[in-house]
């Protein structure tokens, strides 16, 4: 009677699993799975001469090292952006939380066009840096700005639904057990958002490190200089050297998993340590 009454509590369990791993099956591992069997063309020395080339590697920090550091400047914008949007009560502050959706409903090609011309020498802000010495168009400092443009929006919109639903009670009690502001924000609320703020963090991260449309007009695309490593694989297709693509795109797809795994692992951690907790 137990069991059957397990059973009914997910009315469909089979028919949803079997269409659940019908469908991840078709559209992601067995296309992912197709990178692996093009690069088994290469032989081994091949696969490695390919990856460890000066201009692949160069590429790959590219993409790695900018995709890091702009998911780090989005998670601590993204929390200032959002503790003004739910904390605050202000003039404009529902298109400013429409603004933040921008990055998602915009083209990337449009993106890198604006972004291309706001930060060109003669732009807006690229002729007063310009004046600075600062230069940001076709440099990876532009590759870092788009990158930044693209992945806001997945840190607040991850962390925005989880602050709105902790009391500020919580706060106020911890004001009055004798906690100091910051000892409120990085005891109290920081420890509430954190498995939040992980998954917004890799989200932007996992954006970034793919992103094109956005990235190459401002980029400049030199090798070695400025080349992303998407941009990479689609030289090497126009060359119709596909299993070099392939093989820089199972380095970009293994090296982004083992991240975001252990991102999903430090949030599962943090969730587990805020309920115990709790």
């Amino acid at each position: 009677m137990s069991g059957a009454a397990r059973r009914s509590a997910l009315p469909g369990f089979g028919l949803t699993m079997g269409l659940t791993l019908m469908w991840l099956s078709l559209m992601i591992l067995i296309p992912l799975a197709g990178l692996f069997v093009k690069t088994a063309e290469l032989s081994l020395d091949q696969f490695i001469d390919i990856i460890t080339s000066r201009r692949t590697l160069h590429a790959l920090k590219v993409s790695f090292g900018l995709s890091l550091a702009a998911a780090l400047v989005n998670l601590f914008a993204g929390l200032i952006i959002v503790w003004a949007l739910v904390r605050y009560r202000f003039p404009g502050r529902r298109i400013f939380d429409a603004i933040v959706d921008i990055p998602f409903a915009l083209p990337t090609a449009v993106a890198g066009i604006a972004l291309t011309t706001l930060f060109a020498q003669k732009g807006w802000l690229g002729a007063p840096l310009a004046e600075l010495g600062i230069k940001v168009a076709f440099t990876p400092l532009g590759i870092f700005v788009a990158m930044i443009f693209i992945g806001i929006p997945f840190v607040v919109r991850t962390v925005q639904p989880v602050l709105q639903d902790l009391d500020p009670e919580i706060e106020e009690a911890a004001a009055c057990l004798g906690a100091s502001r910051w000892q409120t924000v990085f005891r109290v609320i920081i420890p509430s958002l954190m498995p939040a703020v992980l998954t917004g963090f890799a989200l932007a991260f996992a954006r970034a490190v793919g992103e094109y449309g956005s990235v190459i007009f401002i980029a400049g695309n030199l090798p070695n200089v400025s080349e992303i490593a998407p941009l990479l694989i689609v030289i090497r297709l126009s060359e119709f050297r596909y299993a070099d693509a392939t093989a820089i795109a199972v380095v970009m797809l293994t090296v982004a998993f083992l991240i975001i795994f252990v991102l999903n692992r430090l949030q599962h951690w943090a969730q587990t340590r805020a309920l115990t907790a709790g």
